[in-house]
């Protein structure tokens, strides 16, 4: 499925891809589409400059090695980091592969690089950046193990000690990851902010301590209420818009951490004084980086649910469709996971 121009999705054949030395050949059995797909599909991101096959939260079962890959074997169910790191770079060496400097996104096209992604019946990828999959794992909640790597290391960036009160705001798929990772990573209550009902309603049935479907200074006081006028010990800001990161900062208690992981928009106007006078933490946080052993771990253990968020499985020939309904903001929607004709998602 190729982004042909922007706002417009084309089915075509294409050669079979070839796994080069040290690549693993996949045939894709789900990929689902992301936020950033949207994004890209109507020019506003600039990261997916037409001719290109997006899609980057995939699974599937390895068809064939190049030359040097040996970790996997034909027929093995994995799934793949969206993350192609250089694996050379001083960043690289420090185990930082999300921040290197010659990194690239499957699925992206911009000014620098152009990687087709998994929106396809086979794609070739770095064996390094492969991991393997249990069997009791559907191929489409496989595909969420690259959102679930990114809440990870949210949480991860944020450095809990244990026992934190913690407040997500936004309660799209990120937040709701999110949610769960910062329970998993020891915060004893974690509450969601959101004016969004059935997201809340969501996030309620996935564990949240508390919902608060308000905005603004509403917000702020009911999280003041919540934690004794303190505030909170972390928020992570999974919008990425003015108005919710001040309400994150003012609903933080003095010295606490305020993690960024929404970015929807590309400037944000900070409240300095704020930050400074009560020695807050901004902490921002970009993809993942090595996570996803601890993201399928997590999720084979039944402490990370993504089967909730998965809103529809339908057939990579019904994409544009879904594409527009996403792009349209249709009620309800939360993740569509798209199966190339080849596979079943199970």
């Amino acid at each position: 499925m190729v982004l042909t121009e922007y706002g417009h999705l084309e089915l075509n054949d294409r050669p079979m891809p070839s796994p080069a030395a040290g690549e693993v050949l996949i045939r894709v059995a789900a990929c689902g589409i992301c936020g950033s797909d949207v994004h890209g599909y109507d020019g506003t991101s600039g990261r997916r400059i037409p001719p290109i096959v997006m899609g980057h939260e995939a699974a599937g079962t390895v068809a064939s090695l190049g030359p040097g890959a040996d970790r996997f074997k034909p027929g093995d169910r994995v799934t793949f980091d969206s993350t192609v790191s250089c694996g050379a770079c001083a960043f690289c060496a420090r185990g930082e592969i999300n921040l290197c400097d010659r990194r690239e996104v499957v699925g992206v096209s911009c000014g620098e690089y152009r990687r087709d992604g998994a929106f396809a019946e086979y794609i070739a990828v770095p064996e390094r950046i492969v991991y393997p999959i249990p069997d009791h794992l559907s191929f489409a909640e496989a595909a969420m193990l690259e959102p679930a790597s990114v809440a990870v290391h949210a949480v991860a960036v944020s450095e809990l000690s244990g026992g934190e009160t913690a407040l997500v705001v936004g309660s799209g798929m990120i937040g709701l990851l999110t949610m769960q990772a910062a329970f998993a990573g020891g915060c004893s209550k974690v509450f969601v902010a959101d004016i969004d009902a059935s997201r809340l309603e969501m996030a309620r049935s996935l564990g949240a301590s508390e919902v608060i479907p308000y905005s603004g200074p509403a917000l702020v006081q009911e999280s003041l209420r919540l934690t004794g006028g303190v505030g909170v010990d972390v928020a992570f800001e999974a919008v990425g818009r003015n108005e919710t990161l001040n309400v994150a900062i003012d609903a933080t208690r003095k010295g606490g951490t305020i993690t960024l992981i929404g970015n929807v928009t590309p400037e944000v106007k900070v409240p300095l004084q704020k930050v400074v006078s009560r020695e807050l933490r901004l902490q921002g946080t970009a993809a993942s980086a090595g996570e996803y052993p601890q993201a399928i771990a997590l999720m084979s253990a039944g402490r990370m649910q993504v089967k909730p968020l998965i809103t529809e499985v339908a057939q990579l020939a019904d994409g544009p469709r879904w594409f527009d309904r996403l792009h349209a903001r249709e009620p309800h929607l939360m993740k569509v996971v798209l199966v190339p004709s080849n596979e079943a998602a199970g």
